[in-house]
């Protein structure tokens, strides 16, 4: 059977918490597009409130990495016609066998990666977004657009109020390459705060330290991070004017709630298509380096020990393109 005929479909995307934010836009399109299929979604169950609401799947299976044979036995009474992998690894290609359906299999640029990283030979002659990517493995034609970028929130009768005031910063961010100094978010916040600006500091579990370090030093900010409740993120999101984030699934998080975001990259760069995907977003980053980028996914320490990717975008530049930047989207 081909996907046109397929009736029960299977997404597969089991990690992590910003590439499955990423599959949002695909799904609103994929059920705008075939509004008669039957969508599902497998995905590690740490990460399973990111689409547990979403009006476009029928339903949800929350990946045992520890039991994988137990998912997949649920997933097999199911009879799915067709699959699509946008997770392409080991455990989704597990998955893929013991199912036996068809299968659309999403293709990492891993060489242009590798190569961009390593030789600094950048063949990506067309930067393409995360979602843009998963839309044309799910299906060629498929166009994704940022209406479709949506968290869906349980329970919800209507959408808070940005408050003008409420400034967010995501100072968390898995690799250490990717996190912009506290010590430079302490002195962002406190030239927002001499402009009148309240600053709010968000992030998961293992973000809590660096929260904590800011709200010590930074007197008068509020420190709202969580146990990773993305519910409870995203309701501080839908309040916030601006979010300020490194590379990090709160960034994403923060763009599929509408906010406009501010994107701070160090070892990141935007041919690997983690942008923020919004209309309204600014991603501020050093181009004067030829080590960049030192890695597709971000490092434990700077390779070179200058760490000038994030050293050199001083607080008083951020904070200059920051009002720029708030005056034109809020």
């Amino acid at each position: 059977m081909n996907f046109y005929k397929a009736r029960k479909i299977l997404i597969v995307r089991l990690s992590s918490l910003g590439d499955v934010l990423l599959t949002l836009p695909v799904l609103g399109a994929l059920k705008r597009k075939f509004p008669d299929k039957n969508f599902s979604f497998v995905v590690n169950k740490q990460y399973s409130d990111a689409v547990k609401f979403h009006p476009a799947l029928n339903s949800i299976f929350e990946y045992d990495r520890d039991n994988p044979e137990t998912t997949i036995e649920k997933l097999l009474a199911e009879k799915f016609d067709f699959i699509i992998d946008l997770q392409n690894n080991r455990r989704s290609s597990k998955i893929v066998k013991s199912l036996g359906a068809p299968v659309r299999v999403f293709k990492k640029p891993d060489l242009k990666k590798f190569l961009l990283v390593h030789f600094k030979l950048n063949l990506f002659d067309e930067i393409k977004s995360v979602p843009e990517l998963y839309a044309s493995a799910a299906e060629p034609a498929l166009k994704v657009n940022y209406d479709d970028f949506e968290f869906f929130l349980p329970e919800r009768k209507a959408k808070h109020v940005p408050e003008k005031k409420k400034i967010c910063f995501c100072p968390g961010a898995q690799h250490f390459t990717k996190r912009y100094p506290t010590d430079y978010f302490t002195e962002l916040g406190r030239m927002l705060q001499r402009d009148g600006f309240e600053i709010h500091l968000l992030g998961g579990k293992a973000d809590k330290e660096i929260c904590g370090e800011i709200s010590a030093a930074l007197s008068g900010a509020e420190n709202k991070s969580t146990d990773d409740d993305l519910f409870a993120l995203a309701r501080e999101f839908e309040t916030c004017a601006v979010a300020v984030c490194n590379d990090s699934g709160l960034m994403h998080l923060a763009s599929a709630v509408g906010t406009p975001v501010i994107a701070l990259f160090g070892s990141s760069v935007r041919e690997f298509g983690f942008a923020p995907f919004s209309r309204k977003s600014l991603l501020l980053e050093n181009n004067s380096l030829s080590c960049r980028p030192c890695s597709h996914v971000g490092r434990p320490k700077c390779p070179k020990e200058h760490f000038k990717c994030m050293l050199e975008l001083k607080p008083k530049y951020v904070y200059e393109k920051f009002t720029e930047f708030y005056k034109a989207n809020v």
